[in-house]
């Protein structure tokens, strides 16, 4: 028995989220930092390696130098896999490298800059095997295993109706003209890719649609605005959905929404039940019945299924948030990388973890978001009367 080793690209200093992944790795004590490649920059990669205790020889100023050497490494002591946490436009071309040093991958979201790479980046795991997880770091939240326990057991009836929101207030002016870095690459065209807004929150919201009710979206009609002078990208948008099974459903994302800080929620409406969930109050999902009293569903309770239950950290009453989240992904594909390593069989809570698939579905629902944006087709005049 030992700790699942990690490696980290990018995440070095002044970067948010490669923090965040660093305490979800660590929360369970089942995954350690052993090496990085924290910034292209090798003075900042150097500090940014020394600040998180790593050994100076296991600190890289180049991914794929970090990939071949730690490659030849011998086998107790290389890492097991690789964080992704950079930029957009280099969460291929470091998968790339993994993939073909045997390591396996678990990426910040989107997948890739593009739907070409993530097509291609599907075909480079099915060939080596490898696994593949993606943090849409929602779907860790236990009340969303219930949501989607329940849906999958038809408890719902035959959905027919999906709204998701995802409501920020934090683009709402320049912030890119600042030193907010978090903000500057988001914007820029060459490093987020073809879109800010839908690209950063809407495909967490899509994703979370797909997830809780196992639905497909098939078709889309979108419109997305700049409203933000000097902007080129996106900083808001709405869509309407089509599903699989013939729901329809709405999706609107905004980080000009000024007041909100991160104000994602779902409503699932099916012909026997619906349901709510807001991430700003994880602990409750609400369930709506035809003729009786809305309940409030609470995290840890004993009514909970087995998925949400395997899920749950703390007693009930205790708040279970992001990083929790976070951490249940970490610790669920160290789960899947563990397995491996000792030929058996994972345990089934630690399979859902989003993979390949919802990778390539993420970028194809940004790249579908844009292009239907473009066409203004589906725009009727209002006359005067």
């Amino acid at each position: 028995m030992r700790k699942i080793r990690m490696g980290m690209v990018g995440g070095g200093e002044g970067a948010f989220i490669g923090g965040v992944h660093r305490i979800a790795a660590a929360l369970d004590g089942q995954i350690e930092l052993v090496c990085g490649a924290l910034s292209s920059n090798p003075d900042k990669a150097a500090r940014s390696g020394a600040a998180l205790y790593l050994p100076p020889d296991r600190v890289y100023a180049d991914y794929r130098e970090m990939m071949q050497r730690e490659a030849a490494l011998p086998p107790e002591q290389r890492m097991d896999f690789v964080a992704i946490v950079t930029p957009n436009h280099m969460h291929f071309p470091v998968a790339e490298a993994a993939l073909q040093q045997g390591f396996h991958i678990l990426s910040d979201k989107p997948a890739t800059f593009d739907l070409a790479e993530a097509l291609r980046l599907r075909e480079l795991v099915r060939e080596s095997g490898l696994l593949y997880g993606l943090t849409h770091t929602y779907t860790g939240y236990p009340l969303v295993k219930e949501a989607r326990q329940r849906i999958a057991s038809g408890e719902l009836g035959t959905i027919r109706k999906v709204i998701v929101e995802y409501q920020q207030g934090w683009l709402a002016n320049q912030t890119e003209a600042t030193d907010n870095k978090q903000a500057q690459w988001r914007v820029d065209p060459a490093r987020a890719g073809i879109s800010c807004c839908m690209g950063d929150i809407g495909v967490h919201a899509a994703d979370l649609a797909e997830y809780v009710t196992g639905l497909h979206i098939t078709a889309l009609c979108a419109e997305l605005t700049t409203f933000v002078d000097g902007r080129t990208l996106d900083d808001d948008g709405s869509v309407l959905l089509r599903f699989d099974n013939g729901a329809r459903g709405v999706l609107m994302a905004s980080q000009i929404s000024i007041g909100e800080e991160n104000s994602l929620s779902i409503r699932v409406y099916g012909d026997k039940a619906g349901l709510e969930w807001h991430q700003e109050e994880p602990n409750t999902l609400l369930w709506k019945s035809l003729d009786q009293p809305t309940q409030r569903l609470r995290t840890a309770a004993g009514y909970l299924g087995a998925m949400a239950a395997a899920n749950t950290r703390t007693p009930g009453g205790h708040p279970e948030g992001y990083l929790e989240a976070f951490a249940n992904i970490y610790r669920n594909f160290a789960e899947q990388v563990r397995a491996r390593i000792e030929q058996r069989a994972p345990a089934i809570s630690a399979l859902d973890v989003p993979g390949i698939e919802a990778a390539v579905r993420g970028m194809a629902f940004i790249e579908q978001v844009v292009a239907a944006s473009n066409n203004g087709e589906k725009w009727l005049s209002l006359r005067e009367f």
